[in-house]
Order: structure tokens, then sequence, then C-alpha cells
């Protein structure tokens, strides 16, 4: 099949009218501080799709931890590849959510389709991204950058079709170099089943999606269009490169975008994992066009 780019429209799009689900947080106040901060921050979490219609809280979402939880926590985020992984503050109609993306391209990313376009979860296309490369807390070693131009892939758009939830942020800045940023391969079935996936993203529990964590773990299953894996993860880091090394001296090579957990993975597999639409040819040959589109100035 040939998959076609479907860019959001430039003025936004109109709210629909039932708002979703809210998930509360409240921010304390900073160490020192004489007081917390009076009002509670809303944020929500964009989770990966579900039989179920509302939204649950990140900790007993669809993105899951099995059992005791083996994420650990990247504190040198100026380095590779941790710098490349970016949170992002997603303004939607609904109001504020938290994912993560990553670089594929001096001025483009990467992420889930889920994390511009739910109309579910978000409303519609989200309005606007903040994007920030390998944050820590309040410490952005490289800043941040607002980005109001997005993309995603006709399945996603019409159906909703986790198969291929997968969406391009296309920035105006350039971060990175070229030769610096992540590279993608469309992989066999047998060469997948070889390799320890390493997930990495900014969760909204623990961290607030101000954080970044990492865990790795064997690919349990494969399908044409999806990676299974029994990596935990949470709600936040929806978006996030699933990657493997091919040896110990090699860059990293994306091959699915974490997206879904326990609850999106089908009952007849009979496995407890969280998964990842895969890189494919055609999702390969789409990426292609969006970098080439970025590298002319447009969108």
């Amino acid at each position: 099949m040939r998959l076609q780019s479907i860019s959001n429209p430039r003025d936004g799009e109109a709210a629909l009218s039932k708002p979703a689900p809210i998930v509360e947080r409240v921010t304390l106040a900073p160490a020192g501080a004489a007081e917390p901060l009076a009002e509670p921050v809303r944020r929500r979490v964009v989770v990966g799709k579900s039989a179920r219609s509302i939204l649950p809280p990140p900790e007993t979402g669809l993105e899951t931890v099995f059992n005791a939880d083996e994420r650990t926590r990247i504190v040198s985020t100026d380095l590779a590849p941790w710098k490349l992984i970016c949170a992002l503050e997603i303004d939607a109609p609904w109001g504020m959510f938290v994912g993560t993306g990553w670089f594929v391209g001096p001025r483009t990313l990467i992420t889930a389709g889920h994390c511009v376009f739910d109309r579910k979860q978000m409303g519609g296309w989200a309005r606007e991204i903040t994007v920030t490369p390998g944050r820590d807390r309040d410490r952005k070693p490289f800043g941040s950058f607002k980005a109001t131009r997005f993309s995603s892939v006709d399945p996603w758009i019409e159906k909703q079709d986790a198969d291929f939830d997968v969406a391009a942020i296309h920035l105006d800045a350039a971060p990175f170099a070229g030769s610096d940023v992540f590279r993608v391969g469309a992989l066999p079935d047998a060469e997948l089943m070889d390799y320890m996936v390493n997930i990495s993203g900014f969760p909204a529990s623990p961290g607030d999606g101000t954080e970044l964590y990492w865990a790795k773990n064997r690919i349990r299953a494969v399908t044409p269009r999806r990676i299974f894996y029994d990596v935990d993860t949470s709600g936040g880091q929806s978006g996030g490169p699933a990657y493997i090394y091919p040896d110990e001296n090699s860059h990293p090579i994306v091959v699915g975008i974490h997206a879904y957990g326990e609850g999106g993975t089908p009952a007849s597999m009979g496995l407890r994992v969280n998964s990842a639409p895969r890189i494919i040819p055609e999702v390969v040959e789409q990426i292609e066009a969006w970098l080439a589109s970025d590298a002319a100035g447009g969108a």
C-alpha cells in the first residue's frame, strides 16, 4: 500500500463539543518555597487506544508497567542518543497533554499519530507543541522549540488505525545535524526477534513529563505491522523510539514508534506486552518524504 501524508490545518481545527476526561496533577512548590502553588495543574496523558472510552490515569493506563518497574531515569540528557529524545507539551482543543518525540532529521521529529491528532482524547489536531530535546526537569540543555506544523498518514487520520499510529512534527529550527539523528530501519521478522529493544520517553508518572526514562528487553512477538515487547512504560511515553543496536559500536536504529500497552495487545496473542507500530517500508518512504519537504523549507 502507499501512504498519503495529511497535515494539520494551519489555522487549527475547531474543538469538538464533548471534553475529554482529565487526569489531575498537583505541581508542588519548588524546594525552599514558602508555600505550595495555589492552583493544581491540570494535565492529560495521551494514551493508546482501548476498548474503554475513558482516559485512564497513567499508572493504570494502557502503557503498562509489568510487575517491578525496571525503568532507569536518564540524567545525562545532553549526550547521544538521549539528546535526540524530546519531551512534548501538547496544546490541543481539549487541553494540555504530554508525549514523546525523537529527531529523525535536523528539523523533523517522529512521534505517535495520537500525539498530534486524536478526535476522542484531544478534540482533533494539536494547536501547538512545545518540543524540548533532552529535558531533565527544569534543565533544558538545547532549549525548547514551538511547533505548529504536523503531519500524519491517512490510515491514522481517517480511521485511527493503530498499525499506522505515526506522525511528524516539523520545526523551523535545526538543533542537530543530520549526522546526529536517529536512523530508521524496516527489518525482517527473524532479524527483529534476535534483538533487545530499547524504549525511551517522558512518562507522566514518574516525572510529570519532564524526566527521561529508559528500559530494554527482548522483542516477544512481531506481526506484519506491529512489534510487541515486555518493556515497562507508562502514559506520556507514547511516540518514543523503539530502537535496537545492531552491534555495540553502531548507531541506534529505530524499528518502531512506541504507542500501546497491554490493553492494545490482541487477546489472541496470550501475552502481557506493550507494542509499537512497526517501521515498515511504506513508513520509511513516508519519513523520507517528510525529511525532503522539511529540507526544502515546507511541510
